[in-house]
């Protein structure tokens, strides 16, 4: 069997936020996805597709691993999305700075134009935000952020 060629991780930041899109590991490539994880100071991990390795192992690390998965190509339900942003407004209020991963199945679409379907096109156009994040930058100065 041929190896896949994974798509390198892409960071994503803006101003004290910091998202790692990666692709989904194995249990051959765990190692390295560890070493890169580390790399980038990630704490806690987001998955929205099932584990295709031992999670366990990442947690031992001392990573959080939390399941929030749907069906690829799909949109995520109104609790994943809740569950997101209050996971999103808490991490970097309490440590500014750091950085959450997020993976799907590959990741494909960091990578490639026109890889988003028709149904997660819809979602995104009747998309209203809920809530806006209030943190304090390092120099004490309030901001406000819109998540999507």
């Amino acid at each position: 069997m041929v190896p896949m060629n994974h798509p390198a991780p892409v960071e994503v930041t803006y101003r004290n936020m910091r998202f790692l899109i990666a692709h989904n590991p194995t249990s051959a490539t765990l190692n390295k996805f560890i070493e890169e994880l580390k790399k980038y100071d990630i704490t806690t991990i987001v998955k929205v597709y099932e584990a295709t390795y031992d999670t366990a192992l990442v947690e031992k690390e001392g990573i959080q691993v939390l399941d929030w998965l749907f069906n690829n190509g799909s949109s995520p339900s109104n609790q994943i999305v809740d569950d997101w942003l209050n996971l999103v407004n808490v991490k970097f209020r309490e440590e500014p700075g750091c950085c959450i991963a997020v993976y799907c199945v590959v990741g494909l679409g960091r990578k490639r134009c026109g890889t988003f379907n028709s149904k997660q096109l819809l979602y995104l156009e009747k998309y209203r935000s809920k809530m806006r994040l209030h943190f304090k930058d390092t120099s004490g100065h309030r901001n406000k952020c819109c998540i999507q």
